[in-house]
């Protein structure tokens, strides 16, 4: 690693660059890059899917949010990397850090491709105000970075229609519908799940994503769809050529948006499109900012779709009976890793119809590794785990019929008074955003209270969002809409009917335990005229060994009692005497 950065510190001294920032991140503002582009992981060590590095000449930082502080703490321990703690408005970020730290007329450097127009903007303003200047570059760490994974070439396959209910031909009547509002000949997608979800097809291109490496340009009278040559077969080819999408090469797209003309209007979202591709658009063209058109609209799921997230959460909780009931049984004879259970899980999962892979590498945290939010366990460092102490298991799987998220935190041995009451505090979160009743136009700001509210009231709390949309057999984190506080990003986006969101409050204490508890919810109208609420369609046990029930108010008792009831009568059906036993213990009425 030090020599990674004497090699990196050597170009930005050729190009008179005095700090270099380097996101995490690919050209299409991805939050799990493929591996060609996780060039942070690479010259740092961190792997969590939220940071950014500064590289100086006397200096080399990380700065990310809390849900990665003890995993960058340790990841960054025996190398030149320092931690920066991102806590809210009260942290100074990384380009506060390089105007104070480099002093004025000092140039502060990005590469182009990696960063947002909007970042561009942000970044620019901070900097220029100290009398820094920001200047665009292109992968230098391409430059020295010998052995860089390739751009991925797995061909592309179709998602078909029974699963998503849509064709391509519908979803870009309404897109073009948009776009013609918006005052738009043609419109520039470059989010890779936009154009997985646009187009039909999935990929392999990213771990636990199924999405694919491409640009895309909507038009009035055809698509242009620009990916490595040789990711799409000829039948698919043909069947595209149907819908009037045209096949190019991925690298042509700044040529093309080089040649547009007079009578192109083009229409970018300033928050996905990277600096590189808006410098390439012709000056003769008009560019419209306004919307990602496609990102609102798969935000709402069909009634194809919701029918399948129903069923397939029933599937995808069988798994996982079969998964928790190996774990309790094994831990009679022997203690299991943390990876050995993550694989496992995967394992039960694989065996159900229509398994693609899972959504998210698997967090399966032991006692204290449960406070490290994103933990992941790897095969040579992961804990032993023991019929004591408590676990925290967040998992998901990518399956053709939908994309399942779920945590669950349970007891291997008698809790004590605090980890009961911290538990309780967080289940009652979690059923006073289960059961909201708001009216239209309510933010997840504003619902992110809900969740907190009995966490505050103990003066505890978590660094995290309460929820995250979720995709359709698509990325596991889908924007625009969640729960989070403050007034911008997932908190700002209005809740709307047919939504699928996260709802996962939790409580962490570092070097003890990880507690969280996570279905996902479905928003549906109330039975109010202008109101809406949420449908809970995640199906497995929350343990009841951790609640204090002295805490619990009548109605929070009376909501587990009928969740546990419908999550019986969902898998019952499906289980063997053995199981059914086992559910019936684990959702025995309070």
């Amino acid at each position: 690693m030090t020599d990674r950065l004497s090699s990196l510190r050597s170009i930005m001294k050729q190009q008179s660059i005095d700090a270099y920032i380097l996101p995490l991140g690919d050209p299409h503002q991805s939050e799990y890059p493929a591996s060609y582009w996780k060039g942070l992981q690479w010259i740092s060590g961190f792997t969590g899917s939220a940071g950014t590095v500064v590289i100086s000449q006397d200096h080399a930082g990380l700065w990310t949010d809390s849900r990665y502080f003890i995993q960058a703490e340790q990841e960054l321990a025996h190398n030149p990397f320092v931690l920066h703690k991102m806590d809210g408005q009260r942290s100074p970020s990384f380009v506060d850090w390089c105007a104070e730290a480099l002093g004025e007329s000092a140039v502060v450097a990005v590469d182009g491709p990696m960063i947002s127009l909007a970042q561009k903007s942000r970044y620019s303003s901070q900097l220029s105000r100290k009398g820094l200047t920001l200047k665009l570059t292109e992968d230098l760490i391409g430059a020295i970075w010998a052995d860089r994974p390739p751009i991925p070439v797995d061909e592309v396959f179709v998602h078909a229609e029974k699963y998503h209910g849509e064709p391509t031909s519908s979803k870009l009547a309404r897109i073009r519908e948009e776009m013609q509002q918006q005052g738009a000949t043609a419109h520039l997608i470059t989010t890779l799940d936009d154009i997985a979800w646009l187009t039909n097809l999935r990929g392999r291109d990213v771990k636990c994503n199924p999405v694919f490496v491409a640009h895309c340009i909507v038009q009035t009278d055809k698509v242009l769809l620009f990916i490595q040559p040789g990711k799409v077969s000829t039948p698919i080819k043909e069947a595209l050529l149907q819908d009037g999408i045209h096949i190019l090469p991925y690298d042509s797209l700044v040529e093309h948006l080089g040649a547009l003309t007079t009578a192109d209007k083009l229409l970018i979202h300033e928050g996905t499109l990277n600096v590189q591709l808006k410098e390439a658009i012709s000056s003769q063209a008009t560019t419209l900012s306004g919307s990602l058109i496609p990102r609102h609209l798969k935000a709402i799921k069909n009634s194809t779709e919701i029918g399948h997230l129903e069923s397939v959460h029933v599937k995808d909780a069988i798994a996982l009976t079969h998964a928790f009931m190996w774990l309790e049984h094994t831990l009679t004879e022997r203690t299991v890793t943390e990876y050995e259970y993550a694989a496992k899980i995967a394992e039960c999962r694989g065996e159900r119809e229509g398994y693609f892979g899972e959504s998210f590498s698997a967090i399966v945290g032991y006692r204290g590794n449960g406070a490290i939010v994103h933990y992941r366990p790897e095969l040579d460092s992961s804990a032993e785990i023991s019929r004591e102490g408590i676990l925290l298991v967040d998992s998901g799987g990518q399956y053709q019929d939908g994309t399942t998220d779920i945590t669950r935190t349970i007891a291997l041995s008698a809790p004590s008074d605090a980890e009961k009451r911290a538990y309780t505090r967080v289940l009652q979160g979690h059923i006073s955003l289960a059961t909201a009743v708001f009216p239209e136009g309510t933010t997840g700001g504003q619902l992110d209270a809900l969740a907190r509210q009995h966490l505050w009231r103990d003066g505890l709390n978590y660094g995290h969002g309460t929820g995250h949309g979720v995709g359709f057999f698509l990325n596991v984190h889908e924007p625009p809409q969640g729960f989070a506080p403050g007034l911008a990003g997932r908190a700002a986006s209005v809740i709307k009917e047919g939504m699928f969101t996260s709802n996962e409050p939790g409580h962490y204490v570092a070097d003890a335990y990880g507690i969280r508890i996570e279905n996902l919810i479905l928003c549906e109208k109330a039975q109010q005229d202008g109101f809406l609420r949420f449908r809970t369609i995640t199906y497995f046990p929350i343990d009841t060994t951790l609640v204090d029930f002295s805490l619990m108010t009548k109605a929070d008792v009376a909501w587990l009692n009928e969740y546990h009831d419908m999550v019986k009568e969902k898998l019952t059906p499906h289980l063997n005497d053995n199981q059914k036993r086992w559910m019936e213990d684990k959702c025995k009425r309070v």
